[in-house]
């Protein structure tokens, strides 16, 4: 999975600090040529190895060593 692989060489590399945010799902799909759900999709898988986090309405940022790499999305009923 390319993108998934683009994220993590910018993430060791330092291209994409602690704190910062990787550039939005419209932005990597334009970059890579690859539809929205591949790029949710390596997004997701990079929540659930615990390198970035998700802020609703916000972006998703890199995870610090010391940061807990958790979902923030409101509840919805």
């Amino acid at each position: 999975m390319r993108v998934l692989d683009a994220l993590i060489t910018d993430i060791k590399a330092g291209k994409i600090g602690p704190g910062e945010r990787i550039p939005s799902e419209s932005k990597l799909c334009e970059r890579h040529k690859v539809a929205r759900e591949t790029v949710h999709r390596a997004v997701r898988i990079l929540c659930e190895r615990g390198t970035v986090r998700t802020e609703w309405g916000k972006g998703t940022f890199v995870v610090g060593p010391a940061e807990p790499a958790r979902e923030d999305r409101p509840d919805r009923a």
